[in-house]
């Protein structure tokens, strides 16, 4: 039986599904993991970027702070973090997907505040609002879009990364891989290529969630200028690989 035969059989056996350490459990940590990742990452990420939009500084800190969290391998904060207090286990997974996770969220939360139209800003001044007011009833509802751009792909890295979790026992679908791993290619195959389309069906799942939720929250006008100025960014990207 070759590998494929063995993932789909591997995962149409109910007991994969509802034994203990199964699919479900593996499927609930994995969640559990990414979701508070993300959510210490929108914690550290969003005021920062904010503020940073709002005081009209700090471009070069943003871009910074992006390049050098990026630089990081995931795994290299996995291999360490373990050796501090926090142990192994989850702490020190949700820390390092976290780090993984500022910059979309750093990025988008400055770009979407530095956007909004500088008479927009006027006018409000002009009204009498302060500028925690400013933050609060201008700009940060029209950075909404943004802020949800940059959810979604720190949402989709973060779990399509937490199988590496596994490396530190700190659970999720990455159990199944590195169990397939445990038994030998020659047995565990169908394993391995299971956990692997079970985490790369759940980041496609998380992607198309968030993109309707993006959509949701982008009004028509904002939907069509982002679409402009995406169209403009391949244009020019074409032009600049066809003249290279």
């Amino acid at each position: 039986m070759n590998p494929i035969d063995q993932a789909v059989t591997w995962i149409n056996d109910p007991l994969n599904w509802t034994n203990p350490g199964g699919i479900l459990d593996r499927l609930v940590e994995h969640l559990g993991i990414s979701a508070a990742a993300v959510a210490l990452g929108c914690l550290v990420a969003w005021p920062l970027g904010l503020w940073l939009g709002h005081s009209g500084r700090g471009g070069g800190a943003v871009v910074l702070v992006s390049n050098i969290t990026l630089a990081i391998p995931t795994i290299a904060l996995l291999t360490i973090l373990p050796l501090t207090a926090l142990g192994f286990g989850k702490p020190p997974v949700i820390i390092a997907l976290a780090v993984f996770a500022v910059p979309p969220l750093l990025a988008n939360a400055y770009t979407g505040i530095r956007q909004v139209d500088p008479e927009v800003r006027d006018a409000a001044r002009g009204m009498g609002l302060s500028g925690g007011q400013l933050l609060r009833r201008v700009e940060l509802p029209l950075a909404v879009p943004y802020l949800a751009a940059g959810f979604r792909t720190a949402a989709v890295q973060v779990v399509a990364t937490a199988a590496l979790a596994s490396f530190v026992n700190g659970g999720g679908l990455g159990q199944i891989i590195s169990a397939g791993f445990g038994l030998g290619i020659s047995v565990g195959g169908g394993q391995i290529l299971a956990g692997g389309l079970l985490v790369a069906l759940l980041a496609l799942v998380i992607e198309l969630i968030f993109a309707g939720v993006e959509r949701i929250v982008t009004p028509r006008p904002l939907r069509r200028t982002r679409r402009r100025v995406a169209r403009q960014a391949d244009q020019r990207a074409a032009a600049a690989i066809t003249g290279s």
